[in-house]
C-alpha cells in the first residue's frame, strides 16, 4: 500500500500525533510535558505535508485523499496549497524574482525581526497563487477544484467542532498546534534560503546536516539536493547530498539548526565575528564592479 517502505514512519508519526491529541483532550488536567511533545509532532506534520505533496505516501488514490485530509486538520491549512505555492512556484524560481516565498522581498537584512515577520509576509503573498490555482481548476478541472474545496470544508468543520465541544481545548489543542505547524515550516524555508545565492547552481540553499533534525524531520535539512531532485524520496536524500556536498560552500552546511538560530539572531548582533555575509549581496556587488 505504501509507495515507499520508509513512509511507515510518516504513518506512525500521524498516528502518534492523533493519539497525543486524544490523550490531551481527554486528560483531566493539562499536561505540559505531553503538550510539548505534541507541538514537536505538529512541526513534523508540516514537513510530512511537504513530502506528501512531492511524492504521495500511498499507491492508492483513495488512501492519498484520506491522507490529504488527515494532514490538513493537523497542519492547519488545506495541503493542496503546497502545489501552487511550492511545487509549481518555489521550485521553479528558488528564491529568485517570481518566488512568492522570496526571503528578501522587503529587506536584505537577516535579523530576528525579519525572521519572525517572514511567516506572515510569506503567507500573505502565497494567497495569490492559491487563488489563481483555484480559478484555473474551476475553469479546466472541476474535480480538482472540488477536491481542494473539500479540504477547506474538512478543516473548518474540524476547528468548529472542536470549538463547540470545548472552546478552550479547541484553542489549546487544535488551533495553537496548527499555527505552530504553519509558522515553523515557513521559518524553515527562510533559514534555508536567506542570504544564500539564489542564482548559484550549488549555493542557492542552506543545509542542516546534523543528525537530530534530519532523524526527526524526515531529512528535511538536505535542501540543496531537494531543489535539484524534488521528486527524490526523503529517505534517499542523505546519500544524494553526500554526492554533491563538495560543490556547496561550507558556510551553507550547518550542523545544528539550534546553533544557527542562536548564533545568527541572538549572538551575532553583539559579536561581529559570528556574523555571516549575504552571498546574494556579494554576488551582486561583484557583478556591479
Amino acid at each position: 500500500m505504501l509507495r515507499h517502505a520508509a513512509d511507515w514512519r510518516s504513518v506512525a508519526y500521524m498516528i502518534i500525533t492523533t493519539s497525543l491529541l486524544v490523550w490531551l483532550w481527554n486528560g483531566e488536567a493539562f499536561n505540559p510535558w505531553v503538550y510539548v511533545v505534541f507541538l514537536h509532532f505538529s512541526v513534523a506534520v508540516s514537513v510530512m505535508a511537504h513530502n506528501h505533496n512531492h511524492l504521495s505516501v500511498w499507491k492508492s488514490k483513495a488512501m492519498n485523499r484520506f491522507h490529504d485530509y488527515w494532514l490538513t486538520v493537523f497542519y492547519g491549512f488545506p495541503v493542496f496549497g503546497w502545489i501552487p505555492t511550492h511545487n509549481l512556484n518555489h521550485h521553479k524560481f528558488t528564491n529568485r524574482d517570481g518566488d512568492y516565498t522570496q526571503t528578501f522581498r522587503y529587506s536584505e537584512k537577516n535579523n530576528l525581526v525579519t525572521l519572525l515577520t517572514y511567516p506572515s509576509v510569506s503567507s500573505y503573498h502565497q494567497q495569490k497563487p492559491i487563488g489563481d490555482f483555484l480559478k484555473r481548476s474551476w475553469a479546466k478541472n472541476r474535480s480538482r477544484f472540488w477536491w481542494a474545496i473539500s479540504q477547506y470544508v474538512v478543516l473548518i468543520s474540524w476547528i468548529v467542532a472542536a470549538m463547540i465541544l470545548d472552546w478552550k481545548k479547541g484553542l489549546l489543542y487544535v488551533v495553537v498546534p496548527q499555527q505552530v505547524s504553519l509558522f515553523s515550516v515557513l521559518v524553515f524555508n527562510y533559514l534555508q534560503h536567506v542570504h544564500a545565492d539564489e542564482e548559484s547552481e550549488w549555493n542557492h540553499s542552506r543545509n542542516i546536516v546534523g543528525p537530530l533534525m534530519n532523524l526527526f524531520l524526515f531529512n528535511n535539512g538536505y535542501h540543496t539536493i531537494h531543489h535539484m531532485k524534488p521528486g527524490l524520496h526523503w529517505s534517499k536524500t542523505p546519500e544524494a547530498h553526500a554526492e554533491i556536498a563538495h560543490h556547496i560552500d561550507p558556510r551553507l552546511n550547518e550542523k545544528s539548526i539550534y546553533w544557527l538560530v542562536i548564533r545568527t539572531y541572538l549572538l551575532a548582533p553583539f559579536i561581529p565575528a559570528l556574523r555571516r555575509p549575504s552571498m546574494r549581496l556579494q554576488r551582486m556587488a561583484a557583478e556591479a564592479a
